[in-house]
């Protein structure tokens, strides 16, 4: 009997640490769900995105192991389900400041690049983004230079 208690316990909303991981209430999250956004936005998901996504999430997020994983998870769980970019962009224009949400574009360039070339569907959507978190056109471009020259000298 004690242990169905527990059991239901643990089921209830806010119970468990995945359930915080929410894009509406985690900017982590709603990073990740973006960043995949531009991953598969090609229709073609390459290993080096993928593995460019981990490292840019882990590093910019200090996580790894389980974390990462939990992470990964809820935000192309959060992508698949999402209506819109809004959702995610409005909690990083809340969450982040001005530098950071430029950061930011630079990361999306970085999952852009990392299988060598730049699709129209993937420059639009980090230009979409960049206009929803209030990134200016100067400094995204200027992003996308510098990210395609890092990338083309590897």
């Amino acid at each position: 009997m004690f242990d169905s208690i527990l059991s239901f316990l643990k089921d209830l909303p806010g119970n468990s640490r995945e359930s915080t991981l929410r894009p509406e209430d985690d900017p982590r999250v709603a990073a990740a769900a973006l960043l995949f956004h531009v991953l598969d936005a090609d229709g073609i998901r390459e290993d080096s995105e993928v593995d460019k996504l981990k490292e840019t999430l882990s590093e910019t997020y200090n996580v790894s192991g389980v974390e990462l994983e939990n992470l990964l998870k809820a935000g192309e769980k959060a992508e698949q389900e999402a209506v819109d970019l809004y959702s995610f962009t409005s909690v990083l224009k809340r969450h982040l400041d001005a530098e950071a949400r430029k950061t930011f574009i630079g990361l999306m360039w970085g999952i852009v690049f990392a299988d060598g070339e730049m699709h129209e569907l993937e420059d639009n959507l980090v230009w979409r983004v960049a206009e929803l978190i209030g990134v200016d056109n100067r400094d995204r471009v200027i992003l996308r230079q510098e990210m395609r020259e890092r990338y083309s000298k590897n």
